[in-house]
């Protein structure tokens, strides 16, 4: 079975059984009646996916991945922050009359330093650096800029991505490694969604660097299950697991920038139905 899925359960059933709640205090998340959108959380979960077993899926509901590497691609290929050049929807109701979403995501991530050896924007900057000092400690993007957060139409939820090359003795080639740290995250929205796509991005750099993608460690602050999601998630993991799915990269392209989600390849991705409908809280 997923190893994903297992994860995923054994994390809903903590939050369930032993997470606090925020109702009754002030929250800024309002549903689409007006009503706070309270939730019940724990702090501090980690989970460490290894891509050299499985591709982190969840079985128990499918996960759109193909849309999922496209805002992956959006943010960190691309580096909009524009909703026009993202094919899915999901960042509607944060666009402005002009379709930005302000000063977030992709915007932060073309913004450009001053470095000894030239002027590189955050995603050049991984790139060059796996390239040349693979064992850096220093190899990261950072989207939480706090003299920017005011023109944010939503601050950063997965914010920060670090990544770390090992070789063990043995390994015919490094493996590339990363750490995803993420501030806060509706875990029925957006948890594997966000595993996925990470995943991926994983993926895409390796590929580039001519390292394997090793684990993904997610590191999420404030793990939460909103009140109207709970009877969702009580039966999201009562249901059935299947096996992972395969996921590979097209063999044939190996620089970043010239992957497109034509290039994800997807095989025996067994499920459960699709959960619709679900109210998100804004």
């Amino acid at each position: 079975m997923s190893k994903a899925d297992e994860l995923f359960v054994s994390m809903c059933r903590d939050i369930l059984d032993h997470g606090t709640t925020t109702e009754g205090e002030r929250v800024r998340p309002r549903w689409e009646d007006g009503t706070p959108a309270y939730t019940i959380k724990n702090f501090g979960v980690t989970n460490r996916y290894d891509l050299r077993e499985e591709f982190p899926a969840l079985t128990l509901r499918r996960t759109a991945l193909k849309s999922a590497m496209d805002e992956v691609l959006w943010i960190y290929q691309r580096k909009s922050n524009n909703i026009h050049d993202l094919n899915s929807h999901i960042w509607d109701q944060w666009a402005d009359e002009d379709g930005t979403i302000g000063k977030a995501y992709g915007y932060q991530i073309a913004q450009k330093s001053r470095y000894p050896e030239g002027e590189f924007d955050q995603m050049d900057r991984v790139l060059f650096d796996l390239e040349r000092t693979p064992f850096s400690r220093r190899i990261m993007t950072n989207m939480y800029t706090f003299d920017d957060l005011f023109e944010m139409n939503l601050y950063p939820c997965a914010y920060s991505v670090t990544y770390n090359v090992t070789l063990e003795q043995g390994d015919s080639r490094p493996t590339l490694n990363m750490v995803l740290m993420q501030r806060s995250q509706d875990i029925l929205a957006a948890n594997n969604w966000n595993v996925c796509q990470y995943a991926i991005l994983l993926m895409m750099v390796a590929r580039h660097a001519g390292m394997e993608a090793g684990e993904l460690l997610h590191v999420i602050v404030d793990a939460h299950i909103y009140d109207r999601h709970v009877p969702i998630i009580r039966e999201l993991i009562e249901r059935p697991q299947h096996p992972a799915p395969r996921v590979s990269l097209n063999p044939e392209v190996t620089n970043f920038y010239d992957f497109t989600t034509d290039d994800l390849i997807v095989e025996g991705y067994e499920t459960g139905p699709q959960v619709k409908g679900i109210p998100i809280a804004v």
